[in-house]
């Protein structure tokens, strides 16, 4: 695996430190967390909760803590991370994931689900088990899937122009996961998609790199994207989950109690999120509305649903008995 030499010096940190570290003292194991998001945002405050239950139950015995805001990097670094052992947990988008376990990649496409609503029941219930336990178990991830988050709904923004068709798009540099059927979404869409890690899109945009990306409220505002891309559109051409997993090195050294323990208190983080993201995407929005952010809504959706049909065709036919059994779940 190479890893990226931008974060080699935080990998090398991290690793010196040990992503693993016991407290003589109170003998306590320390399980070090990573998100691209600050101390306040849902996806960061679930784990920080659930690492405290951890620590009650267990009387102390282990400690989860959290490094936000990209401490140690972008979300593909502290992926890499986890996966050399050098952290315990991460937060990370289904993207990354998507290029290592090609079972989840279902969940990118565009449009896929019907609703949010939609999208829960769907991570909830048969599929979204059978999704964690596909990362669980391939050999090339070498990843634990512990519990899914909501990310909500990702729409386009950029300091151009409103959009309101996908003829909006075209000749816009668009930021996207890097993740080749994102990029391939916009690019459909008639925007120019480029892939960029969520620690350089401020910058791309503020310098011109980028005209824009597409993201959830929380996200716009909590990186104050919103203030070099001040032009919201509702497109809502994506609902992508995100996932919460745990580093494979460091779990099978783990007695199987305490696997059961985390993965527990991981399912109650996945609802615990929810209600924390509900609540944060009504806040962004009312901040947004004060800050004179020009939000449209995309009244016609079906001529960007077309567009993207060239994705389905290339991504999707292999998914078509699960994307059967997605569309069937009320």
């Amino acid at each position: 695996m190479q890893i990226s030499k931008l974060f080699a010096p935080a990998i090398a940190a991290a690793m010196a430190f040990g992503s693993v570290s016991v407290a003589s003292a109170a003998d306590t194991m320390v399980l070090k967390a990573s998100d691209v998001h600050p101390m306040d945002y849902p996806t960061v405050a679930a784990v920080v909760n659930m690492g405290e239950k951890l620590e009650k139950a267990t009387n102390g015995k282990y400690k989860v803590e959290m490094y936000p805001l990209m401490q140690l990097g972008g979300e593909k670094e502290a992926l890499e991370q986890v996966q050399i052992g050098a952290l315990a947990m991460t937060r990370v988008s289904v993207g990354p994931v998507g290029t290592m376990v090609d079972d989840v990649n279902v969940f990118n496409l565009p449009f896929v689900f019907r609703s949010q609503d939609h999208m829960r029941a769907v991570i909830d219930g048969d599929i979204g088990a059978e999704m964690l336990q596909k990362i669980t178990d391939n050999p090339k991830a070498n990843l634990v899937g512990l519990c899914w988050m909501d990310s909500g709904t990702r729409s386009v923004f950029n300091k151009v122009r409103p959009i309101n068709t996908p003829s909006d798009l075209n000749g816009l540099k668009i930021r996207m996961m890097g993740n080749p059927i994102y990029v391939e979404t916009m690019n459909a869409l008639g925007g120019n998609g480029v892939a960029m890690g969520m620690d350089e899109v401020y910058n791309g945009i503020a310098t011109g790199v980028v005209d824009g990306a597409e993201n959830n409220p929380p996200t716009y505002v909590t990186h104050n994207l919103h203030s070099v891309a001040p032009y919201y559109s509702l497109t809502e051409h994506l609902m992508v989950p995100e996932i919460l997993v745990f580093s494979k090195k460091i779990w099978e050294k783990l007695p199987a109690d305490d696997q059961a323990m985390i993965k527990k208190f991981a399912r109650e983080a996945q609802f615990d999120e929810r209600k924390l993201w509900d609540e944060k995407v009504k806040a962004s929005m009312d901040k947004l509305v004060a800050a004179g952010t020009k939000i449209n809504k995309v009244e016609d959706k079906a001529p960007f649903q077309a567009a993207v049909k060239p994705v389905w065709d290339k991504y999707g036919a292999k998914f078509s008995d699960l994307l059967e059994r997605i569309n069937a779940v009320k």
